[in-house]
């Protein structure tokens, strides 16, 4: 499985993740839990989803450990990806 992956290990719902994308790409932001099943293929809950636009902003529900994953899981080719905490 390829993905680009991003991590904070404490952060809340007054940060905001910007995600800027060279093209459409599946984003989503994980909390430990489901970040490892998501690695492992089981069913996950996360937040965010496919991002045509960008810059996408995301922001935790709650304070915490979470993870930010980029994959092109259906679409094909590459893409770049800047990702940064505001």
């Amino acid at each position: 499985m390829k993905f680009m992956h991003y991590e904070w290990s404490d952060i809340g719902p007054e940060d905001v993740i910007e995600i800027t994308l060279s093209k459409q790409a599946n984003v989503r932001l994980l909390d430990d839990t489901n970040y490892h099943r998501y690695r492992r293929g089981a069913s996950y809950n996360f937040k965010g989803g496919t991002q045509v636009e960008t810059p996408a902003h995301l922001s935790p529900p709650h304070q915490g450990h979470w993870h930010l994953v980029v994959d092109l899981k259906g679409y094909a080719g590459s893409v770049a990806v800047d990702v940064r905490l505001i």
